[in-house]
């Protein structure tokens, strides 16, 4: 009796840990994945000199470009070319700040999620929350590696780019950054400055993209394990009819209403994780795709291949990015209203008239979806993405009237 006991507490968890375990690998190096209750001092103290390293790096570098675009670069097309990687460096800084102010309520849906693995008693259940939890680990996965992947070929192109600079009366070949620095500080036209400051960015724009990824992992992670609670809840539904007693399908209707809110509760938590999240990203990829744009065009006069590449796949990278959130929103919305259609497609006309009245609240309250929400300003739909790539476009149609 105890071994079996033991088997079902090692499934649930051993489940729970399959769901979470790429959310973690990302998040835990960069000091963001929630300490336990269980957790070592040594572990907390890790996690403290984890934050300080990526906060440093990342200010490390955005601090020097802000100074080398406000007091050195005179060239306004040059300036324009840089803010796009500030912008991504400066949105990582302040997506990073919001998951760390909201590692109580990650916490609490990362407990949440454990407890419902722990209430899938049947096969059925555990079987839909594992196909859910499987998509959610791909998303995760395949943004990782689109986003690390899309800004490394970055570091790498520009580090592996040379470019001529007169410097006194000689002419030399100096290497170029990921994003620029302020040489009134520190001079790195020259080695071994040039070295030290270009691991430090290539560290810095490691750190800002698993920041991104691991926001998106967990909207994903979160979503689709929700998604799978309202599949559970509906499956329930259509088998609601064949209960012959009365008591037995008001107990069942009682414990179908719990799920169904269980599940509407980790959804609004989401939404609070997730809403300023969601506005950078929208602002933001916004603002850099019409940037990217706009270096691909003075690229294209310049004919470097291998930086036209690179930009092309950083567009796409931010792209998958921006669509994620926008099809997570969608998807958020439309499974929350498939549960009254469910609902109502059963076959309630069989059902005694109080158990009907019942059921007219289940209908109610998936009336009222749960949106997830860019700042609770737009609401991330496929719309929202299309309202993104139309909207950049329009923004890089005037700039290039105004600058070429």
């Amino acid at each position: 009796m105890h071994s079996a006991r033991k088997f079902k507490v090692d499934v649930y968890k051993r489940d729970n840990d399959y769901s979470l375990q790429l959310n973690r690998w990302i998040l835990k190096p960069i000091g963001v994945w929630p300490e336990s209750p269980t957790s070592s001092i040594i572990e907390k103290i890790l996690s403290k000199i984890s934050r300080i390293i990526c906060h440093s790096l990342i200010a490390l570098t955005v601090i020097p470009s802000i100074l080398y675009i406000l007091f050195e670069e005179k060239d306004i097309r040059l300036k324009l070319k840089v803010v796009g990687p500030i912008s991504h460096w400066l949105m990582g800084g302040i997506n990073y700040c919001s998951l760390l102010y909201q590692k109580k309520q990650i916490r609490k849906s990362i407990v949440h999620m454990e407890t419902d693995w722990r209430m899938a008693k049947r096969e059925n259940d555990r079987e839909v929350m594992l196909k859910n939890a499987k998509v959610g680990r791909v998303i995760a996965g395949v943004c990782a590696l689109i986003m690390q992947g899309g800004v490394l070929l970055y570091n790498m192109a520009r580090g592996t780019s040379k470019i001529l600079m007169v410097i006194g009366n000689e002419t030399v070949e100096i290497g170029r950054l990921p994003c620029p620095s302020f040489n009134k500080i520190v001079d790195t036209r020259f080695s071994p400055i040039y070295e030290v400051v270009f691991t430090v960015q290539c560290l810095s724009g490691i750190v800002v993209n698993s920041i991104t990824v691991g926001a998106c992992g967990l909207a994903a992670v979160f979503t689709m394990h929700a998604c799978g609670q309202l599949t559970v809840v509906m499956s329930r539904l259509e088998k609601l009819v064949e209960e012959e007693h009365d008591i037995t399908v008001q107990k069942k209707l009682a414990n179908l209403v719990e799920r169904h809110l269980r599940a509407l509760r980790f959804l609004s938590r989401m939404e609070i994780i997730m809403r300023q999240i969601c506005l950078v990203e929208l602002v933001g990829c916004t603002f850099n795709l019409c940037m990217l744009g706009y270096c691909t065009i003075l690229e294209w006069h310049e004919e470097t291949t291998n930086t036209l590449i690179t930009y092309f796949i950083i567009f796409t990278s931010m792209m998958f990015n921006i669509f994620i959130f926008c099809y997570i929103g969608e998807l958020v919305t439309e499974q929350c209203k498939k549960v009254g259609e469910a609902a109502y497609m059963t076959n309630w006309y069989q059902l005694s008239h109080k158990t009907v009245f019942d059921l007219i609240l289940v209908l109610i309250r998936s009336s009222i979806v749960i949106k997830i929400t860019a700042g609770k300003i737009f609401h991330m739909s496929i719309a929202t993405f299309g309202d993104v790539i139309k909207t950049s476009m329009v923004y890089l149609n005037m700039l290039r009237t105004l600058t070429m």
